[in-house]
């Protein structure tokens, strides 16, 4: 047995070995517990100060802190916004001032205050923010500013040039400062579309003009005033004319006298504008009549915002110029403000003069947007906004009316009385179209305010007031009185029409497209993009003359006739009236059924040359060709017709089947290309007939005169069939007449019987449904997104708002990545490059001007030297190895910090010459790094580009092979190996030195590689060995496509080049690489398994060494693809794996889909590239639990980054960790229980024994005789007796006793 005293001395062995167990246990709770501390921040309650003093002017810093406390102490009436950004990154602050400012509600006319334009014109930005706050301290105590913010939509823009500004010197009264401009010294107020000059300015060097733009278009402004300075006056349309005379010449526009009015209103109350006599110091005797001007009667502003806002922006504008001091001291400020508030208040209330109301469906009642509000007698018109309200701001007087909407039956209100103080109401209800007397206008007569108008269709429309204005240039127009007759019209009417080729037929000829449309330059949201295509059989005509005809039609009607008008700003019309202008230089007038002229120069049939869904079309696709499918690729186009001659019918898709027979071929979409052939043909009065030409064919029978085409005949190879399948574009063939070139007296009877047709149709490209599909996270658009639908609806518009899914999850499971500025700057220039034209005009803005030739290996060293000389803080130059013939294998990184890795960063590599006899894309890649280097920090795009990539580029893998080669030697293999005689694309198992320095860089793990080759035109993706199947081939495959399609010639296919001893056409130039030549040991499948890198290879031309006078055009055709691959490495997929703590994981294993694998490098991250689409992402890490994730990729928007954020692994011995803890708590708490029981045990036995001894020794004397007498047992037991312990078990009593 264990003695009290034995176990006494175990003690601090057992709290020994308890401690550690303790201390295990308390940390297991605390992992198994999340318990994050919340801190809760105390805000400050002090009072912000807003007193203004009127003696110091605001920089940036303090109008931002000034205006952010206004909006803040005032929220119920004020809300601050920014339309955008300056060069220099400022915000383009904007106040709102309404009631309900975070509402877009119905009712209240929206006007605007623009000032501080000019940098250095700077009274104008401190007068907007005197009125902000005079608006906001006002409200509710002085009736007249109370009633202007109840019913009027306020907003003030106090800086549009916060740059230049920031540049200008107080006192500076001329300007001498350099503030005038923006920080690209571009001059804002010349940077905008001129009716009468191209003002074409890169949009990078005015983001300031970009955002107010995008800013005046969506709002759909009533009235508006832009406040400069240098002298006192206001300034009112037109600001320049056709001719740009310096000064002198009245430029009157259609509402010269309400503009009149509008600035009579500010000047006569201004106490010194007034008076037409500002005596400035620098232009003593400048005098203006009553205080106003019409701007180019000043002098001649090409360029300006007053006149885009009035031709473009639904807005009445003028220019008011406050004082002759364009700096003054701010001691002046308090003056300026006194003699300006009376006007910008009394201006501001103009914007409640004229007509107002609400246009809505009849039958449901709704709202209808972008109906044109005509006004007799004025050629300017507005449209309707989101509510169907519009505001139409006119001097007193009667005025006629119109309502037009395409769908529904335009309809006109006569007599309408505008009086003098208060818009008269006058609401519209148009019913839909349903009869043939659609078109029609019913006139309603005037009545007591307010009128509601209501269309009809029943009864027959009365005859128009004036009828509009028709052709009168009939005649056969070759191609340079084409040529001519095009450039009039675009010289005549500068405002509506845009001339432009879309490149060159076979013998050079342009092939020209007019555009008409109120903005013809450039892509308006909601507004459809419409074409007609002609004589693309030469010797087919009619429709040649119907499109001039047309233009003709369109130019002299707008602003005049009511339909023509509203089809001008509501479609962007194309229209090509020469497909094939060699075709028609050879073909004779009077041919009825001839061949002559049908073909392009090269004798091919242009309908017969497009690539086909059934065929394979072996023809060499032609330069008309190439260049129509370039145009169709780059324009949003909707609906089209393509016009022939031989008959009278109009043919829809399918063209031609499988079988290559004659029977209806139907697409997915017959009954919409029904009703659109119906349309055309049933206002034609002899076509719907269907029986085309009883003397040329007269078995032919078309009911209604419409056909499928391959029911007619079979045509495999196209136009119209393949706008159909590969762009959002429906188009029919139109035969307009027996006669293929008929006699140029019979062209007006074919005007007259298609003129209303050729209308009709352009209507049909607004019926069915359009809308909006944007992001509901930030509600920017989405490109490429699909739609699908039951059937056709007329005139409706439905938006759609989508919600990511994988940021939806984020949002609820996981945490969200913090954004940077620069991260949001690079997303929005990714989505801004991915989106229309955005990477063409990279392309166009970044041209570099080389003498292209062939350099050989000194050369190119040198040449990259120079580059990291000229360019030593974005380049670094490093060698790889050396050749077998001991030349440098040069690798240059380009990068904002070169040589620094950072792992967050995606990297780009670029290779090139691997075949030595293969120089192009060494030469390609040349000139791409210099174009780089020299566009840093001047192009914008590029420099963000720079800092957000590491690009690497080997320009010469081979460079003892390119020693070689010989120049134009097209199929040579001279140079193809390496000096031991080794292809190198089959070489990547550690032989040669020039693939072991490959090898070891593609191991440093890169985000995707592109390398240029030669011998073909083609882009191709991994394996070069057979496999049968590959791992996330689709992202694979969309990756070589993204070249392709930024490639003018490859994406068509059609390469020209012998592949493996064949010439075929490859689907979108892209193919896998083993199809094209199987061989084992490439570098591109070493990219891929040992690099973890997605590599294309992309072929340049089907002669390997051609001459060197065609490296200019080569670098043409590669230059933007080269740029999309730069852009492409942004795209996918990126994210930080990380534990609960915050540490991130090194090494995780990325699984995607289910298939291909990556790891995560330094500081957890990855990036991954994938096609556009959902994917499943896994993480996997040892001691974790696996992390599931899914997520979206979009084709035009950058990688957003994700957390995965790691659990420890829940399993112990395989039991759940939560029962193992709990479990090991409960035994920890029952042997902590216990060892205190002993314990306590223990210490009261020790207390009785010490209480004993300590008496034993007290009566030790009287008891040393009896001590002495007793014997041994009796002195035992006598103890025993004395000091017996009545917790003293009975084992210790015998034992006692035993003694």
């Amino acid at each position: 047995m264990v003695s009290t005293r034995e176990l006494l001395s175990t003690m601090p062995l057992l709290f020994a070995f308890l401690q550690p167990l303790l201390f295990a246990f308390l940390l297991a709770l605390v992992s198994a517990t999340d318990a994050t501390p919340h801190r809760t921040e105390r805000l400050s309650s002090a009072v912000e100060d807003t007193t203004e003093t009127y003696n110091n002017y605001y920089n940036y810093e303090s109008l931002t802190g000034r205006l952010q406390s206004l909006a803040r102490r005032y929220p119920q009436i004020a809300n601050l916004s920014s339309v955008g950004r300056s060069v220099e990154d400022r915000e383009l602050w904007v106040m709102r001032i309404t009631t309900d400012p975070d509402k877009e509600l119905p009712g209240k006319p929206k006007f605007k205050y623009v000032g501080n334009m000019h940098g250095d014109e700077t009274v104008s930005r401190q007068v907007l923010v005197y009125l902000i706050e005079y608006l906001l301290t006002n409200y509710g105590e002085e009736p007249r500013v109370t009633q202007l913010v109840n019913t009027t939509d306020i907003y003030i823009l106090p800086s549009m040039n916060p740059d230049g500004f920031e540049k200008s010197t107080e006192g500076d009264c001329n300007g001498d400062s350099g503030g005038r401009s923006n920080a690209k010294n571009m001059d804002l107020n010349r940077s905008f579309p001129d009716q009468y000059y191209d003002t074409t300015v890169p949009p990078d060097d005015v983001p300031e003009v970009t955002a107010m733009i995008k800013w005046i278009q969506e709002k759909k402004f009533v009235l508006s005033a832009n406040l400069h300075g240098g002298t006192v006056v206001a300034s009112y349309p037109y600001d320049d004319t056709a001719a740009h005379n310096r000064q002198g010449h009245y430029s009157k526009s259609e509402e010269d006298g309400l503009f009149r009015h509008l600035a009579l209103v500010y000047s006569q109350n201004h106490p010194v504008m007034k008076t037409g006599e500002p005596n400035c110091p620098d232009a003593q005797g400048e005098n203006f009549k009553d205080g106003i001007t019409n701007g180019a009667e000043w002098y001649d502003v090409p360029g300006g915002m007053q006149d885009y806002n009035y031709l473009h922006g639904n807005c009445l504008e003028i220019t008011v110029e406050l004082s002759c001091c364009k700096y003054p001291l701010a001691s002046e400020l308090q003056g300026e403000w006194d003699m300006n508030r009376e006007s910008l208040l009394a201006y501001m209330e103009q914007v409640h003069m004229g007509v107002r109301g609400y246009v809505t469906e009849a039958i449901s009642g709704a709202a209808l947007t972008n109906v044109n509000i005509v006004v007799a007698g004025i050629r300017h018109n507005l449209t309707t906004g989101n509510f169907g309200d519009y505001y139409r701001l006119l001097l007193p007087g009667t005025y006629n009316i119109t309502a037009m909407a395409p769908g529904y039956s335009p309809m006109t209100v006569n007599s309408v009385e505008v009086v003098e103080g208060k818009a008269t109401q006058l609401n519209f209800t148009l019913a839909p179209v349903v009869s043939e007397a659609a078109g029609s206008t019913s006139t309603l007569p005037a009545s007591s305010t307010p009128v509601t108008a209501t269309s009809s269709t029943t009864a027959d429309p009365p005859p128009p007031e004036t009828q509009p204005i028709q052709p009168r240039d009939f005649r056969h127009h070759h191609f340079a009185d084409m040529e001519l007759f095009l450039r009039k019209y675009k010289s005549e009417f500068p405002s509506i029409t845009h001339l432009y080729s879309v490149g060159n037929s076979v013998q050079s000829r342009a092939l020209y497209v007019m555009v008409i449309s109120d903005n013809p330059k450039v892509h308006e949201h909601g507004e459809p993009e419409f074409k007609y295509v002609a004589n693309m059989h030469g010797n087919e005509v009619v429709g040649r003359e119907l499109m001039l005809n047309l233009i003709e039609y369109l130019c002299s009607n707008y602003g005049s006739d009511p339909e023509v008008t509203w089809l001008v700003n509501n479609t962007r019309i194309h229209i090509m009236p020469s497909m094939n202008p060699d075709g028609y230089e050879v073909s004779r007038e009077g041919d009825v059924k001839g061949v002559r002229g049908r073909n392009n120069s090269n004798d091919y049939d242009l309908n017969r040359n497009f690539p086909d869904q059934f065929t394979e079309n072996a023809v060499p696709r032609q330069p008309e060709t190439i260049a129509v499918m370039n145009w169709l690729r780059s324009i949003p186009f909707v609906l089209s017709a393509n016009l022939h001659g031989g008959s009278l019918v109009v043919n829809y898709p399918y063209d031609d089947d499988k079988e290559g027979i004659s029977h209806y071929s139907k697409a997915p979409d017959d009954q919409v290309f029904q009703q659109l052939s119906r349309a055309y043909s049933q206002e034609n009065p002899l076509m719907h007939n269907g029986h085309p030409c009883p003397d040329v064919y007269p078995n032919d029978y078309f009911e209604d005169g419409i056909t499928n085409g391959a029911n007619w005949y079979n045509v495999a190879g196209g136009m119209q069939d393949w706008n159909y399948l590969n762009t959002n574009c429906f188009e029919l063939t139109i035969e307009l007449g027996c006669v293929k070139f008929p006699w140029a007296k019979d062209l007006p009877s074919y005007w007259e019987q298609n003129r209303r047709a050729l209308i009709k149709f352009i209507y049909q490209v607004h019926t069915g449904v359009k809308g909006t599909v944007s992001d509901s996270s930030d509600g920017t658009g989405i490109p490429n997104a699909t739609i699908t639908w039951n059937c056709l609806k007329k005139n409706r518009m439905v938006d759609f708002r989508l919600t990511r899914l994988n940021s939806a999850s984020k949002s609820q499971n996981g945490p969200q990545p913090t954004q940077d500025p620069s991260e949001k700057e690079l997303q929005s220039l990714i989505k801004e490059l991915s989106i229309g034209q955005g990477l063409e005009e990279l392309v166009k803005s970044t041209a570099t001007e080389s003498s292209f030739r062939y350099r050989r290996y000194k050369e190119i060293s040198e040449f990259m030297r120079g580059l990291t000389l000229n360019f030593p803080t974005v380049t670094s130059l490093r060698s790889l190895r050396q050749s077998v013939e001991i030349r440098t294998i040069w690798a240059l990184e380009i990068s904002n910090k070169p040589g620094e890795a950072d792992p967050s960063k995606p990297t780009i590599r670029f290779v090139a010459g691997i075949h030595g006899n293969a120089p192009v894309g060494t030469e390609l890649l040349l000139e791409f790094a210099a174009l780089l280097c020299i566009n840093y920090g001047k192009n914008p795009a590029i420099t963000t580009l720079i800092n957000n990539t590491r690009i690497i580029i080997v320009p010469s893998i081979n460079p003892d092979g390119r020693e070689q080669a010989v120049e134009k030697e097209c199929t040579s293999t001279r140079g193809f190996s390496n000096a031991h005689g080794k292809d190198l694309d089959a070489d990547f198992n550690m032989v040669e030195p020039e693939t072991r320095a490959m090898m070891e860089l593609i191991k440093q793990k890169h985000t995707l590689s592109v390398a240029l080759d030669g011998g073909a035109l083609v882009a191709t993706y991994p394996y070069d060995k057979p496999v049968q199947s590959v791992e996330n081939e689709g992202t694979l495959k969309y990756l070589a496509s993204v070249y392709s399609n930024n490639h003018p010639k490859m994406h068509l296919g059609n390469t020209g080049c012998s592949i493996n001893g064949q010439t075929t056409n490859i689907p979108d130039g892209v193919m896998r690489a083993a199809e094209k030549q199987s061989h084992m040991g490439s570098m591109k499948d070493f990219s891929m398994d040992y690099g973890q890198c997605p590599e294309i290879t992309v072929y340049t031309g089907c002669c390997l060494f051609p001459a060197a006078g065609q490296l200019a055009t080569l670098w043409a055709e590669n230059k933007k693809a080269l740029l999309s691959m730069l852009v492409e490495v942004h795209k996918g997929v990126r994210g930080v794996v990380r534990d609960k703590r915050g540490w991130p994981i090194v090494g995780a294993v990325i699984v995607l889909n289910g298939g291909a694998r990556v790891r995560t490098s330094e500081g957890g991250h990855f990036h991954v590239l994938l096609a556009p689409g959902s994917h499943k992402i896994e993480a996997v890490a040892d001691g974790f639990q696996q992390q599931r994730q899914e997520v979206v990729v979009y084709s035009h928007e950058a990688a957003r980054t994700i957390i995965i954020e790691f659990d420890m692994d829940n399993s112990i011995f395989g039991l759940p960790r939560e029962f193992v803890v709990a479990s090991a708590a409960a035994s920890m708490t029952a042997l902590v229980v216990t060892a205190c029981i002993i314990w306590c045990v223990c210490a009261a036995k020790s207390n009785h024994q010490k209480d004993g001894f300590h008496r034993l020794r007290q009566h030790r004397d009287e008891y040393d005789d009896e001590i002495r007498l007793t014997s041994m047992g009796s002195k035992k037991s006598l103890l025993a007796h004395e000091f017996q312990d009545e917790s003293e078990s009975e084992e210790e009593t015998l034992y006692a006793n035993k003694l």
